[in-house]
């Protein structure tokens, strides 16, 4: 069973962007992946620009088999599986964010929200 999270990002004009995270997305995983190697501005719009995942990993990584995954790389549906609609969503702001997010079944939410990221429980919010 998946734990479905968003990973998302507050822009310089206030809308957020975000991408949909399927695999382990309790804070223990994706929230402890994001804090310790996504901080940087450029590697989290490098992220984002992957469009949904599978996996969020250490690293970003590069193209590799979606069914035989490179150990410690991020695994993305439309760069490594060729998938299409997967492209990171626009929200007019954090609420339209939350509320789009909770309504796709996803648990956690992860907001960068320019300097720290923020963790939503989105069943409880």
């Amino acid at each position: 069973m998946a734990t479905r999270s968003t990973i998302a990002k507050i822009n310089p004009d206030g809308m957020v962007t975000s991408i949909y995270c399927h695999w382990d997305g309790y804070p223990g995983h994706v929230g402890r992946i994001l804090e310790k190697y996504y901080t940087d501005p450029t590697k989290i719009d490098e992220l984002l620009a992957l469009g949904d995942l599978s996996i969020l990993a250490e690293e970003i990584g590069e193209k590799h088999d979606f069914d035989a995954p490179t150990k410690g790389w991020t695994i993305a549906y439309r760069r490594d599986r060729g998938e299409t609609g997967t492209y990171a969503l626009p929200h007019m702001d954090v609420d339209g964010w939350k509320a789009l997010r909770k309504d796709s079944c996803c648990e956690y939410g992860y907001l960068w929200n320019g300097s720290e990221w923020e963790t939503f429980n989105l069943y409880e919010e």
